[in-house]
């Protein structure tokens, strides 16, 4: 049966789920100029429709739409500048949504078992005084640039750093998929991470497919978002502040937290007398060296325009050492994704019959008791 649709809001599908007219054509199994005439005359068969929903991950509703609708995600979007919105992916709905099914577990989870909520969670104010905000937030949490210079390699300063997060009872997510689907990525381009503030179970989701040293300004931006009580999604291009005022304050504090002024000056005459300044300070302090340039021009280190210069050429170099996702242990890997301590409340709450083993295989994204057992034999919980 052919029936006739908005031709914008099939268009809208399509654009949405990051698609080409030729990437759909591949998915749909039908000619391109097929796909084109969709889009210009609306007339599209009923059982195209339903297969275009399910490959484009669109409510089948919203085709019928007069208009393309616009969404919003259920945490505010800092990613828009000015009046300029970004453009919102089934992926990111789906990885905000599925983490906040998670923290709305967690929550419950710890109020039924008597647990104060953190006092931590909204303590600052975007006026705080940055080196304030900083001091504040290392008296709650481990945070030293020192013993991150320590650090084996950046994967180890990386996972020493949410582990100390972890231990205040902050849950960290750390994933570039939805769920375990690697057909599923998390687009770099359109989010680098996101912040849940809640008083019980506040929660930090950073994009694994972002390289390594970027990923730690990441958890260090979340995490301010968590100490201001402000919920919310950013993608922190250039590491440097938006007009945004909360999204300034986050940036700042992070920079401080990650490296601090009174560090980096002294470190700054030992690194200088090298040519390859900014990478050794880059791997004393174990973040890119697009935020060292960025606190560099800071303390007046270096100047604007030769701040400008060097950021792009070193964009290009970093672009070459993004991780790819996937791979490796099953089980390991499940717990980076979803967090150490989440994982663990949530199997031995359902082993002691807490949780639905159905509500478990949700939140884990498996299918299977065998999977769970085996899982809970890893971390050590108890059946």
């Amino acid at each position: 049966m052919k029936m006739t649709l908005e031709p914008s809001c099939l268009e809208w599908a399509r654009i949405r789920a990051g698609l080409t007219t030729s990437d759909l054509t591949e998915k749909l199994g039908v000619p391109e100029i097929q796909i084109a005439e969709w889009e210009q005359t609306g007339e599209i068969t009923l059982a195209r429709a339903e297969k275009l929903a399910s490959v484009t991950r669109t409510p089948f509703g919203y085709l019928f739409l007069p208009s393309p609708p616009v969404e919003v995600l259920p945490i505010d979007d800092f990613r828009t500048i000015g009046s300029k919105s970004a453009s919102i992916s089934p992926n990111l709905i789906d990885a905000v949504n599925d983490a906040i099914l998670r923290r709305d577990w967690y929550r419950e989870y710890l109020i039924e078992n008597g647990t104060e909520p953190l006092n931590f969670v909204g303590s600052l104010k975007v006026s705080t005084p940055i080196l304030d905000a900083a001091n504040q937030i290392r008296s709650v949490v481990a945070w030293d640039s020192a013993v991150r210079a320590k650090a084996s390699s950046w994967d180890a300063a990386l996972n020493r750093q949410i582990d100390a997060i972890e231990q205040i009872g902050v849950l960290v997510t750390r994933s570039g998929i939805v769920g375990n689907n690697t057909r599923r990525t998390l687009s770099v381009d359109e989010f680098r991470g996101f912040a849940i503030a809640d008083s019980y179970a506040p929660l930090l989701f950073v994009n694994s497919r972002d390289a390594r040293a970027a990923q730690m300004f990441t958890l260090a931006h979340e995490l301010v978002h968590i100490w201001i009580g402000e919920s919310g999604v950013s993608n922190l291009i250039q590491t440097r502040p938006f007009v945004n005022s909360i999204e300034q304050f986050c940036n700042a504090v992070a920079a401080e937290l990650l490296v601090p002024v009174s560090d980096l000056r002294s470190q700054w005459d030992t690194a200088n007398q090298y040519s390859d300044t900014v990478q050794r300070l880059s791997r004393y302090f174990k973040v890119s060296s697009l935020v060292i340039l960025r606190r560099l021009l800071d303390v007046g280190y270096i100047s604007e325009e030769e701040f400008g210069r060097r950021y792009n050429s070193e964009l290009v170099e970093i672009s070459r050492a993004k991780p790819s996702e996937g791979g490796g242990d099953f089980y390991k890997t499940l717990r980076v994704r979803l967090g150490k301590r989440f994982v663990s409340a949530l199997v031995e709450s359902t082993l002691e019959g807490g949780t639905l083993y159905r509500d478990a295989f949700k939140m884990l994204g498996v299918s299977k008791s065998d999977t769970l057992l085996q899982l809970a034999a890893r971390i050590g919980a108890n059946a």
